[in-house]
C-alpha cells in the first residue's frame, strides 16, 4: 500500500476510535452537563442553565423569548445582530462564563427559538422584551453589550428603561444612533439602500443571506481576506432560522430608528467599539457620532475590521472586553 493510503487507512482507525470513545462518554457529560447547568426558576418559565433545558420567558403580549444563561458571577447580557440569533455569541459566552461571569443571551422575538411574530418587531418592542426577560431572571450590575442591531436594542432599553439594572454597557459596531440619511443626519445611508435590501430579502431570501454572509458582514469581499465557510455557513444558518416578516420589519427598526435621545440617557461607563471597515454599518455615521452622544463613553477603533470583528478578531475583541468589565 502506498504512503497515502497508509495514511488514509490511520485516519480512518482513529476516527473510528475517536467514535467509541465519545459514544460512551456521552451518557456521563451529559449527566455532569444537566447537573452543572440547573438551576431554579418560576414554574412558567422552565429551568436556566441550559440550552437542552429550552429556557423561556413568556412577554406580556404572549411571545416566547428564548435565552441562554451559563455560568454564575456578575451578569453579561448578550443582544444580537440582525437576522441572527443568540448563537452568535457562542464564543463570547463560552470564553466569560469559563472566567466568572454569568453569560445570558436570547433570541430576539421573531428570530432563532422565540416566537415569530407578525407584528412587534420594532426597537420599543425589542427593549421591553430585554427588560421582561431582566426583571424574570433578576439581573442586579448587568453588563450589556450590543451588536449591530443589538445595540439599538440596548440603547433604547436603557432609554426606555433605565440602568437601575445595568453596570456598564457595550455598543460594538451598532447602529446608534441613526443609520438613515435625513436632513438632520446627513452622514447616514439614503433610504435606497435599506429598500434594497427589501427587495434583495424578498427576491431569494436564502441566496440574500448567503451574499451578506459571504460578503460585507466578515469583510470577506476584500483582497486577501482570510475566508471561513464555517462562519459563512453559521450566518446563513441562523438567518434561515429568523422569520420572513420578522427579519423584513427589522430592517426598518435597525435603520429607521432615531436613537439620540436614548443615548443621551446613558449614565454608566460605555465602551463604543467599531471596526473602521465595517461595510454594513459605517463607523462615521454610528460610532463617531455616539462617542460624542453618550457621556464618558470609551471609543475604541478597530483598523481594517469588518462588521463581524467580534469573530474574525475574536480573541482580540474578547480581550478587550474582558479589560473594560474589570476595570
Amino acid at each position: 500500500m502506498n504512503v497515502y493510503g497508509e495514511q488514509i487507512s490511520r485516519r480512518d482507525v482513529l476516527l473510528a476510535g475517536l467514535g467509541a470513545v465519545l459514544a460512551a462518554a456521552m451518557p456521563t457529560m451529559a449527566d455532569a452537563t444537566e447537573t452543572a447547568n440547573t438551576r431554579s426558576l418560576s414554574p412558567t418559565n422552565g429551568t436556566i442553565g441550559g440550552e437542552s433545558s429550552m429556557n423561556t420567558i413568556t412577554t406580556k403580549d404572549g411571545t416566547k423569548i428564548f435565552f441562554k444563561d451559563y455560568g454564575s458571577g456578575q451578569p453579561i447580557v448578550f443582544s444580537h445582530g440582525w437576522p441572527l440569533s443568540s448563537d452568535d455569541w457562542d464564543d463570547q459566552i463560552f470564553f466569560f462564563a469559563s472566567r466568572g461571569f454569568r453569560c445570558i443571551a436570547h433570541d430576539r422575538r421573531g428570530h432563532g427559538r422565540s416566537g415569530q411574530t407578525w407584528n412587534g418587531n420594532d426597537m420599543d418592542t425589542y427593549a421591553d422584551d430585554l427588560a421582561e426577560l431582566t426583571a424574570a431572571l433578576d439581573l442586579k450590575n448587568a453588563i450589556h453589550v450590543g451588536h449591530s442591531t443589538g445595540g439599538g436594542e440596548v440603547a433604547r432599553y436603557i432609554g426606555r428603561h433605565g440602568t437601575k439594572r445595568v453596570a456598564k454597557a457595550v455598543l460594538m459596531n451598532a447602529v446608534p444612533p441613526l443609520m438613515l440619511k435625513t436632513a438632520a443626519n446627513p452622514g447616514g445611508l439614503p433610504i435606497e439602500v435599506f429598500d434594497g435590501l427589501r427587495a434583495a430579502l424578498v427576491a431569494d431570501r436564502s441566496q440574500f443571506w448567503l451574499d451578506v454572509a459571504s460578503g460585507p458582514f466578515y469583510g470577506f469581499n476584500r483582497p486577501g481576506a482570510k475566508i471561513s465557510q464555517g462562519l459563512i455557513q453559521k450566518w446563513w444558518q441562523q438567518g434561515m432560522a429568523s422569520g420572513y416578516k420578522a427579519s423584513y420589519d427589522c430592517i426598518k427598526a435597525f435603520s429607521e430608528t432615531d436613537l439620540t435621545e436614548d443615548l443621551k440617557k446613558f449614565d454608566i461607563p460605555t465602551l463604543i467599539m467599531h471596526g473602521d471597515d465595517d461595510q454594513v454599518v459605517p463607523i462615521g455615521a454610528s460610532a463617531m457620532l455616539s462617542s460624542k452622544i453618550v457621556k464618558n463613553a470609551i471609543l475604541k477603533v478597530y483598523k481594517g475590521a469588518p462588521h463581524g470583528m467580534a469573530w474574525t478578531i475574536k480573541d482580540q475583541i474578547n480581550a478587550d472586553l474582558l479589560e473594560f468589565f474589570k476595570s
